[in-house]
């Protein structure tokens, strides 16, 4: 029987209530007609009566929303202006959504790949809109998901055709201001290779609660990198889920680099379709100030001879907090399952945490599942070393915190979008070391 089932009903918070007086603001002016709008009060009811997570859901023990947000931002304004898909240095087909609503689209796409955003298909589906679905989802996420169904405004649907390799990334720039909720779709076909990247950032000088869903498909014997970064300023909250369905011999690497001087939470839910597929997961997380990261992730092996792989780094400096949840379930029927997880933190302040549960639900008797965890201080002989050599304690320092967090970067195959993420990193410890000095 489930725990959370016997909860008993907590009073409503201000950012609740808040929410709920937003929805009925905003209600009439979302996209979809009135089966869309039907969906949306569902869902509305749904988080009303589930509310935000806390930490009496085992899942969220760690990250308690009810505790953490304290109200509701501001609707986010009609979008003025734009954004630069220059905010990721490489060449790619750049989808631009200011404030939950497409601003700027390519003049053209790679062959073999079409995209239509949310907005569009509502307008021509009354049923493009419904409440996202995926095994071991808990209560605290179902009702998050709630939320993203009512306010949902935009995304994007990704199809890569069957045999496709488009050379061009795919980006979609998702740049927001208050309350925006917006929902991606990912499908690659059979025997296809593609990239995507999703970058979420707040506007200067803002304050933003995003909801970012995106619902990935790999066909079989098909090659899906997605890389995502994350910025949240100190106050602004992402809370981002990625549901992921892997195919046959399907290969699914993700990469994920999170700023978390705000809070973000990013979980994930990923499901073996197919023998032999592979999923190998990065994610380095950035967070200083009284910032909160939170990565947590459900791996379902339900088909035999899969492998997942899970690297998580870490630096943490002044009062931030990180978290890695990370839940590998093995079925009976999933025999030569491959699964290993490692979570690595590194601590540049005594008033740091890192929070770390790995766990393995193991129902097969042929497996070889592991997993580990460490946090860690600079090491005092390697920055020792270093000065030995003539390298200023300065410069000494930001080499070996390079080197750490370099571990998961590197699981970027693409050259020169693995430089972006580095410069994404290093302009972050640059501007730590000089608020340190």
């Amino acid at each position: 029987m489930s725990t959370t089932a016997t909860l008993p009903t907590l009073k409503k918070t201000a950012a609740e209530l808040a929410l709920a007086e937003r929805f009925n603001a905003v209600l009439a002016s979302l996209p979809g007609g009135e089966g869309a709008r039907t969906a949306r009060r569902a869902a509305m009811a749904a988080f009303s009566s589930q509310g935000l997570p806390h930490r009496r859901i085992e899942e969220w023990k760690y990250t308690d929303l009810r505790s953490l947000i304290k109200t509701a931002a501001a609707m986010a304004a009609t979008p003025v202006g734009n954004a630069s898909s220059a905010e990721v240095a490489v060449e790619a087909a750049t989808f631009v959504f200011v404030d939950g609503k497409l601003t700027s689209a390519p003049a053209k796409l790679p062959t073999g790949v079409t995209v239509e955003t949310l907005a569009k298909s509502l307008a021509a589906k009354s049923d493009a809109l419904s409440l996202a679905r995926s095994k071991g989802i808990d209560a605290g996420a179902a009702s998050i998901l709630a939320l993203n169904t009512a306010f949902a405004s935009d995304g994007a649907s990704i199809r890569i055709a069957d045999a496709a390799r488009p050379e061009q990334p795919i980006h979609l720039l998702f740049v927001s201001t208050g309350i925006t909720s917006v929902r991606n779709r990912i499908a690659a076909g059979a025997r296809s290779e593609a990239t995507i990247i999703e970058t979420h950032l707040n506007a200067t000088g803002d304050t933003r609660q995003e909801i970012a869903l995106c619902e990935v498909a790999v066909g079989d014997d098909a090659v899906l990198h997605h890389v995502s970064r994350v910025e949240t300023a100190a106050g602004a909250v992402y809370l981002g889920h990625v549901i992921a369905e892997i195919g046959k011999a399907s290969i699914y690497r993700p990469f994920q680099l999170s700023i978390a001087d705000g809070l973000v939470r990013q979980q994930h839910w990923v499901t073996f379709n197919g023998e032999a597929g592979s999923f190998d997961f990065a994610a380095a997380t950035l967070a200083r100030g009284s910032g909160h990261g939170d990565t947590t992730m459900t791996i379902n092996h339900v088909a035999p001879g899969c492998t997942s792989r899970e690297l998580f780094k870490t630096v943490l400096d002044d009062h931030a907090r990180a978290i890695f949840q990370g839940k590998v379930i093995v079925d009976k029927d999933a025999q030569k399952t491959d699964g290993k997880q490692m979570a690595r933190a590194l601590m540049l302040s005594p008033d740091t945490e890192f929070d770390s549960k790995p766990e393995l639900e193991i129902y097969a008797d042929d497996v070889a599942c592991g997993h580990g965890s460490t946090c860690m201080e600079l090491d005092p002989d390697l920055v020792f070393y270093c000065r030995s050599r003539g390298i200023p304690e300065a410069e000494a320092r930001a080499l070996l915190i390079d080197s750490f967090i370099g571990e998961a970067i590197d699981k970027v195959e693409a050259p020169d979008l693995r430089r972006a993420m580095s410069g994404v990193a290093e302009a972050w410890l640059r501007q730590t070391r000089r608020s340190a000095s």
